[in-house]
């Protein structure tokens, strides 16, 4: 069996981008994002993938500052890597080391046999995700289409 490398195409489709308000608290926003997920097939066991995004909480904040959320997780209840993307304009706390609310939320899931697609993808949206100008053409797109070019010209 050939494993390939997931692409930004593949991870983030339409259907993963939500265009309406998430809720302002951390774990409502991280059951706003992992809905999304279930909503697009990608998630075979709602509750085991939301228990391995909390315990991710647990350990150390996903709060990456400059308005970045990124819960994110590793488990066998996500049958292929995924991101899900929400925008919030009041913020949600996510104890980020600025203690600026998250504005901008990326959720990672990705299969626990993953290997390394997990750390590659999430180091890859973190530092597209420090460059202002994407912030900002982020938080002014109108459609899915404009946050996925976006997103896709960033990490490329």
């Amino acid at each position: 069996m050939t494993v390939t490398e997931p692409t930004i195409d593949t991870v983030l489709t339409p259907n993963l981008i939500a265009l309406e308000e998430p809720p302002a608290d951390k774990e409502a926003s991280i059951e706003f994002l992992l809905d999304r997920a279930v909503e697009a097939g990608r998630v075979t066991d709602r509750q085991a993938a939301l228990e391995a995004l909390l315990a991710r909480e647990e350990e150390t904040t996903t709060g990456v500052g400059k308005g970045i959320g990124i819960p994110h997780a590793k488990t066998d209840a996500v049958s292929e890597p995924t991101i899900v993307f929400a925008r919030s304009s009041a913020g949600v706390d996510f104890d980020a080391m600025d203690g600026e609310p998250a504005t901008l939320l990326f959720m990672l899931l990705v299969p626990a046999d993953g290997g390394e697609d997990h750390l590659e993808l999430l180091s890859s949206l973190s530092r597209a995700l420090m460059h202002d100008d994407v912030r900002e053409r982020l938080h002014e797109a109108e459609s899915k289409d404009a946050i996925r070019e976006t997103i896709t010209e960033a990490i490329d």
